[in-house]
């Protein structure tokens, strides 16, 4: 078995599209997840919110692979600050489950990283849902640790 990531191209955009579907509904029934679920991109359709990171110069997209077929893909983008800092930002990182446990997230991440290394981030965020111990464990295994706390209030919409 080997594992690799590499740099997503266009052709990848349906398998992309379908992961990218698969995270969200794996998140929907978590704690938050439900307006997690519709918030930025995730309301348009996966290929299309996908096909415009391919077109940002401040965006990337990962393919995770296994004997070069696709499990897992990532999305990070760089953003400047207000005091012309530039912070690193993952949207995206998901594998399979049953690919998980291999290395290929690690690789995802690992690659991210360093990308943002080269774009001279202060750092980078990316988001964990409360309760969802996997996802936070496995940022903290990479240096990330909480600093910001969302709270929300749901209002009767009847």
């Amino acid at each position: 078995m080997i594992e690799g990531v590499r740099f997503a191209t266009v052709e990848d955009l349906s398998v992309l599209a379908e992961f990218a579907a698969q995270a969200v509904e794996e998140q929907i029934d978590n704690r938050g997840g439900a307006i997690w679920s519709r918030r930025d991109t995730r309301s348009q359709p996966y290929r299309v919110s996908l096909e415009a990171a391919f077109n940002d110069p401040d965006q990337d997209l990962w393919v995770g692979l296994i004997d070069q077929v696709p499990v897992g893909y990532a999305v990070a983008k760089a953003e400047i600050l207000r005091t012309g800092e530039i912070l690193g930002s993952v949207s995206d990182l998901w594998v399979e489950p049953a690919a998980r446990e291999v290395g290929i997230g690690e690789a995802l991440i690992n690659e991210i990283i360093q990308w943002c290394r080269e774009r001279h981030c202060i750092g980078i965020d990316s988001l964990a849902l409360p309760g969802n111990r996997a996802t936070k464990n496995f940022f903290e295994t990479f240096g990330f640790k909480a600093r910001l706390l969302t709270v929300h209030h749901p209002l009767n919409t009847e």
